[in-house]
Formats: C-alpha cells, sequence, structure tokens
C-alpha cells in the first residue's frame, strides 16, 4: 500500500483531492465568464470543473457576481467547497444578472469601468472561460 492509498483510506477521496493538489502561489483567481449558460454543455462542465479545481487548490473566486450561467455555476462550486467568493457587479446589471440567491460577497460598482478595476484589485489572477 503506498502513501497515497493510506491517506485515502484515512480521509476519504474528496480530501485525497485537496492533500494531493499541488499548492498554488495564488490566494484569489478572478474569472471571467458569461450570464448565460453558453450554446455548449462542456462550457458548463468546464465552469464546474474549475470551481473545484480551486477549491482543491485552496484558492478564492473573484468574478462578475451573477447568480446565472456561467458565473452562477463557478461561483456554486468554489462557495459550495468551502472557499470565499467575491462577485463584482455593476449597479445597473443586478436586476438582470442576479436572479437568484447570490453565494459570497457582493461588491457593488457604479459601471464596467469600475468592476474591472475592483476585480483586477482583488486578484492575483485571471482565467476567462468561453461562452459561445
Amino acid at each position: 500500500m503506498d502513501r497515497e492509498d493510506e491517506i485515502e483510506m484515512e480521509m476519504g477521496a474528496e480530501a485525497v483531492a485537496q492533500v494531493m493538489a499541488p499548492p498554488s502561489r495564488f490566494r484569489r483567481v478572478c474569472v471571467f465568464c458569461g450570464s448565460s449558460k453558453g450554446n455548449k454543455t462542456s462550457y458548463q462542465d468546464a465552469a464546474i470543473e474549475l470551481g473545484e479545481e480551486l477549491v482543491a487548490r485552496n484558492i478564492d473566486l473573484v468574478y462578475g457576481g451573477g447568480s446565472v450561467g456561467l458565473m452562477g455555476l463557478v461561483s456554486q462550486a468554489v462557495y459550495s467547497g468551502g472557499r470565499h467568493v467575491i462577485g463584482v457587479i455593476p449597479k445597473t446589471l443586478m436586476p438582470r444578472e442576479i436572479t437568484g440567491e447570490t453565494v459570497g460577497e457582493v461588491k457593488e460598482v457604479a459601471g464596467m469601468h469600475q468592476r474591472k478595476a475592483e476585480m483586477a484589485r482583488q486578484s492575483d489572477a485571471f482565467i476567462a472561460l468561453p461562452e459561445f
């Protein structure tokens, strides 16, 4: 029995993924993605997988603040995994992009320029997901 098998027996498969994931030098990653679910189910799967990978590497999420589409999927995956989520959203987009319950912290800003600036200020790295 090797060390990985011993860890799995002691902690369970989900905990193994967290122990075995390489450490990250990033504390927070900003994910740019859409408020729609995209034209391919693979985009939805990728958003969820990305969220799970951030959790496994103990990385918090900064994103566009919406509760719908790919934004909703990635934020829910990170939040469900116990990591901190910061959503940054312009006041004018709140009725359209927040249709359900939000997760984590929501920072309301005046417009798109402030949104991007705040997201950059809060993040150590950036990832963009496709939508169409």
